[in-house]
């Protein structure tokens, strides 16, 4: 399997969630989210993390697979880029509001 850059894997060979930095020359660059130092891992030993392991690490709810987080980050980071002040307020009070809304309220009611 090929492994965009940014993606998040989980080495299964010892169960580390890591980020792909590269991949080249039939090796993937990971590294941890942790810090530390990179390492090299064959294609093979590497899996894609799951939304519930990419939410366990803490990741933002668009870095875990949720279409309506990603679609509000999108709106929010092409508002910025573009300059438009209030558009950019409004799409980050929009992401705010879904992320508080949909992830907090049932990550509440699971005790989290």
């Amino acid at each position: 399997m090929t492994y965009r850059a940014g993606s998040y894997v989980v080495d299964v060979r010892d169960g580390r969630l890591a980020q792909v930095a590269e991949a080249a020359d039939g090796l993937v660059r990971v590294r941890s989210l942790k810090g530390g130092a990179p390492w090299n891992a064959p294609p093979d030993a590497l899996r894609l993390a799951t939304r519930e392991e990419r939410q366990a690490a803490g990741l933002r709810p668009y870095q875990t697979g949720c279409d309506e987080c990603a679609a509000l980050e999108a709106a929010r980071r092409t508002a910025a880029e573009g300059g438009d002040v209030l558009r950019s307020r409004n799409a980050t009070a929009a992401a705010y509001t879904h992320w508080i809304v949909t992830h907090s309220a049932s990550a509440m009611k699971r005790g989290n």
